[in-house]
């Protein structure tokens, strides 16, 4: 008899070209052998080439939808990806007070890479006072931690001091994302009994147009992870080798910025990642 593989739920827009949003989420929970559930907040009309408009969806479609999937199955994770406005920041935000799901990773979108407003000032506000607080980890990237934190985030440095400000707002672990560093670089900062303890990962920068949607991808990841049993700082880790092989596995598809290959395992062997993290190699090295 086939062992039931865990649940995982994702939250987040539509993206009508499968490189971020559900449609990604649900790839990359299938990539990770896990049974992905879904709640859209907003359709949107974009590409490739950028976002060119953004329909929320109806408040209490989404409150109605969360109740019914979870009177169904047993999460085991819950991602959170775009949410476009406050009154759907408020809805997610109360159905996560009230679930209590051990494992919530929430990717604070704010913009597309095209520039588009993707969540609005207000929703900012609440995602910030109720949303952070209420999951295990977030996984903002350079720019949205730079708005979380109102302070500027470029370096390894600014990373770690912008996760310290995040603690400071409730959030229990965060995860910094530097892909777009000449040397792509996450910065894992996570609570433990004797305080906050940062680990950093490093991979070196892959020259790729395939990379639209490489932070949905990467918290989808990690909230399978997680929802497999794995520690933080191996989901991270595995997270972030997925992301990796999934852009350099990837085929141009569009005229814009392409998508990752979210299912390249399928049909392949799993190739080695050289992606380490500082802690590994120095364990190495002893």
């Amino acid at each position: 008899m086939a062992v039931t593989p865990p649940v995982v739920l994702t939250i987040a827009g539509f993206d009508p070209s499968s490189g971020a949003g559900i449609t990604a989420d649900i790839k990359t929970i299938a990539a990770h052998e896990c049974y992905g559930v879904s709640c859209i907040t907003a359709l949107t009309v974009q590409s490739t080439q950028g976002v060119r408009r953004v329909e929320g969806v109806d408040p209490k479609i989404i409150a109605e939808t969360l109740q019914e999937l979870l009177s169904d199955f047993a999460v085991e994770a819950v991602h959170i990806g775009m949410l476009g406005n406050e009154q759907v920041v408020k809805v997610v935000a109360d159905f996560l007070a009230g679930a209590r799901r051990p494992h919530v990773v929430l990717d604070p979108i704010l913009k597309s890479t095209s520039g588009a407003d993707l969540l609005d000032a207000a929703g900012t506000r609440l995602l910030i006072e109720r949303m952070i607080p209420l999951a295990e980890v977030i996984a903002p990237n350079l720019d949205e931690a730079s708005v979380l934190t109102g302070m500027a985030v470029t370096n390894l440095d600014q990373m770690r001091a912008a996760a310290t400000c995040l603690h400071s707002l409730g959030a229990a672990n965060v995860v910094v994302t530097g892909g777009h560093l000449e040397k792509a670089i996450d910065l894992l900062s996570f609570t433990t009994p004797r305080g906050a303890q940062q680990e950093v990962f490093k991979a070196d920068l892959q020259r790729s147009n395939s990379t639209h949607g490489t932070g949905c991808a990467f918290s989808t990841a990690l909230a399978c992870h997680l929802a497999l049993g794995r520690g933080l700082p191996e989901a991270v880790l595995l997270a972030k080798v997925y992301v990796s092989a999934a852009i350099s596995n990837a085929y141009p598809l569009g005229h814009g910025v392409g998508p990752l290959h979210h299912l390249y395992r399928v049909g392949q062997q799993r190739r080695p990642s050289a992606v380490v993290s500082e802690a590994e190699h120095a364990h190495s090295r002893n």
